[in-house]
């Protein structure tokens, strides 16, 4: 699964707005849209804080692993 499904997912399934995630990551809207629907590459660090913000594993953002549980 690509990176841009996995973030969709994970955002969808926590009942949030791609609006309440962006001002997680403190970005504009249409730009997080962006991201989602594959129209932009996500920068390393806004793929830091949504791995932080959904307690999962950059591995399972961008597709290495089906695990969402992080390593410890």
């Amino acid at each position: 699964m690509s990176m841009r499904l996995r973030i969709r997912d994970l955002r969808e399934d926590a009942d949030l707005t791609q609006r309440q995630v962006a001002d997680e990551l403190m970005c504009d809207q249409s730009l997080y849209s962006k991201y989602e629907r594959g129209e932009r590459p996500l920068p390393l660090e806004m793929a830091v804080k949504l791995a932080l913000f959904y307690k999962t594993s950059l591995d399972y953002l961008v597709g290495l692993t089906d695990d969402p549980a992080p390593r410890s």
